[in-house]
């Protein structure tokens, strides 16, 4: 068979038609046409006021954090089993990152660890939405209003998610998406930051165009800020994944599905939750091994090599990378953080891509049926 890969998007005739007329005719009066159509039909969806297209989601955590004016003295909450790109802005701030742990279930963000987590420095709480999963928001926003904590939901992976009637993104001060080219919808690399907040919209808007005010045209700069923009052909890209996004999510449910239906009523597989009110967009279906099997998540992973099939690992503890092992963040997180450390070993993402079809979940369900008897 050949390679069954972890990810990738699905891309039609639309958007090779959107983003050839981007490259053909959005220039001289017209360059930001696209922008303004993805960011206003993304804006849309999520149930935002403000949308702000950008060259990455790793760019919209960054300059996120820094129209909430975090800086050194700061404290940044962050979950301890997440990509490295929802702690690391905080730190180019010269803030401090905290991390805390998961809820066992869910994967994400435990509010239980966040309330213990919060010091009199907290400035703000990074809330991620794991795999297209997410945490108890009502919860953690309760929390985090008691305590004057800012939220910015890390939504890079969740386009298409639902909590209690509200999609993802339109959670706290600020939401920010991911369009690598392994997400459900994708720009090739790009991102976008969603606000209801119009001071922090506009804040953002100068902080992204290297601290520019609206309308100036004598380059005249008002503060050191970054470049962050989308281009136009980028903006033509997400605008038709946008308005395919439906059928894009409830693709990646059905990958879930075929999977759930042989793999969940194995003992010992635990795979993505979906709570009561919500709907998980799965981006990634994530398999967590009890680790009475013996099987790590380097050992899936050579497993599946022999099979020609990719699969990822859940991401490890923050504090055991060797870019925070030896910070002062790291220090006593794998006392105050166990669920993360417990379950992350053992966890690992399953080829997710937009490409697979029924017959290779199977193929894939076959190999894994091969460390358990199914019941």
């Amino acid at each position: 068979m050949e390679r069954l890969y972890i990810a990738g998007p699905s891309i039609t005739q639309k958007e090779i038609d959107y983003v050839t007329d981007a490259v053909t005719n959005a220039w001289y009066g017209d360059a930001g046409i696209y922008n303004e159509r993805f960011e206003c039909a993304f804006a849309d969806y999520v149930g935002r006021r403000f949308a702000v297209g950008l060259p990455s989601g790793t760019a919209g955590i960054h300059l996120g954090l820094a129209a909430l004016g975090v800086g050194p003295g700061d404290e940044v909450i962050v979950p301890e089993a997440t990509w490295i790109a929802s702690a690391s802005p905080a730190n180019h701030l010269g803030a401090d990152v905290v991390f805390a742990d998961i809820d066992e279930r869910t994967w994400c963000l435990s509010a239980e660890s966040f309330e213990a987590s919060i010091t009199p420095r907290t400035k703000a709480v990074v809330l991620v939405d794991l795999y297209g999963g997410t945490p108890d928001m009502d919860e953690i926003l309760r929390i985090a209003a008691r305590y004057g904590v800012a939220v910015l939901e890390d939504a890079a992976e969740a386009i298409g998610t639902e909590y209690k009637g509200r999609r993802a993104g339109s959670f706290g001060e600020i939401s920010i998406f991911s369009f690598h080219g392994s997400k459900t919808m994708t720009t090739g690399e790009g991102g976008v930051l969603v606000t209801d907040d119009e001071v922090l919209y506009r804040r953002a808007r100068i902080l992204a165009d290297q601290g520019r005010l609206p309308g100036d045209r004598m380059f005249f700069n008002e503060e050191v800020a970054f470049k962050y923009k989308m281009s136009s052909m980028q903006a033509a890209l997400g605008l038709a994944q946008i308005e395919r996004i439906e059928e894009l999510v409830e693709k990646k449910r059905q990958i879930f599905a075929w999977y759930g239906e042989r793999l969940r009523c194995i003992d010992g597989f635990q795979l993505n939750h979906e709570p009561p009110e919500t709907r998980n967009s799965y981006w990634m279906t994530t398999l967590v091994l009890d680790p009475r099997f013996g099987f790590r998540k380097e050992d899936v992973m050579r497993l599946f090599d022999e099979y020609n099939v990719d699969c990822r690992p859940f991401f490890s503890p923050l504090s055991t990378l060797p870019a925070y092992r030896d910070s002062a963040a790291a220090a006593g997180a794998r006392e105050r953080n166990p669920i993360a450390y417990q379950l992350t070993p053992y966890g690992v993402n399953l080829p997710s891509g937009m490409r697979m079809t029924e017959d290779k979940v199977q193929f894939v369900c076959e190999i894994l049926e091969g460390i358990r008897r199914p019941c």
